[in-house]
């Protein structure tokens, strides 16, 4: 089902024409982990009291599974998010893979958890360079630190683009519809819905 109304997709030829409808809740999960891993970082955006919004970049841990849409993070729970994710738990965040335009927007509900047991099997030892030892035999920056927290985001929504060519081909494309006046999309535009994101955790 299509995104826009009619006038919208007549106004804008470039999302009707990139809009994708007939691809399946799986690749569009498999698309979306490929875009994601090309980036590998992520603009992470909260609002603090005063209703600022803050972003910062943050690396997800990788999908424990195959149709996983929920982003894991690793996060110091001593830092500023946190805060802003009591004080309101919506959050953005937003990928984009600079060398094809690939980019995905995730629309959602972070929630903390400190569950030693997902710690131990998503920490890594470089993660200790961000924590640090403080010396205090309590704040080791390993796996065991309490400063150790997991975010994770829960979507409500994600929308994502995906590039069909090489930078080559989209470049002529764009340049044989700018010459011809015929609107192009070298690309697909894919939306993963709230009821998806739910049918997902039963595939």
């Amino acid at each position: 089902m299509s995104d826009l109304s009619p006038e919208q997709a007549r106004l804008d030829p470039y999302s009707s024409l990139a809009e994708s409808t007939n691809v399946t809740l799986q690749e569009k999960i498999t698309g979306l982990h490929t875009v994601i891993q090309k980036a590998k970082v992520g603009m992470f955006v909260t609002r603090d009291v005063n209703g600022n919004l803050h972003s910062r970049a943050m690396t997800p841990t990788k999908p424990l599974s195959d149709t996983q849409l929920n982003l894991v993070f690793l996060a110091n729970n001593a830092s500023h998010k946190f805060g802003d994710i009591e004080n309101d738990a919506h959050v953005n965040v937003s990928f984009c893979d600079a060398s094809s335009t690939d980019w995905a927007s995730y629309s959602g509900r972070a929630r903390v958890t400190e569950d030693q047991e997902l710690i131990n099997k998503l920490w890594s030892p470089i993660l200790t360079g961000y924590f640090g030892d403080l010396k205090d035999g309590v704040h080791k920056g390993d796996k065991t630190d309490p400063r150790v927290a997991v975010i994770e985001v829960v979507p409500d929504e994600i929308k994502y683009w995906i590039t069909n060519h090489s930078s080559a081909v989209r470049t002529t494309e764009v340049a044989y519809a700018a010459a011809t006046g015929k609107a192009t999309a070298p690309g697909q535009s894919r939306i993963i819905s709230k009821e998806e994101v739910q049918l997902s955790q039963g595939l």
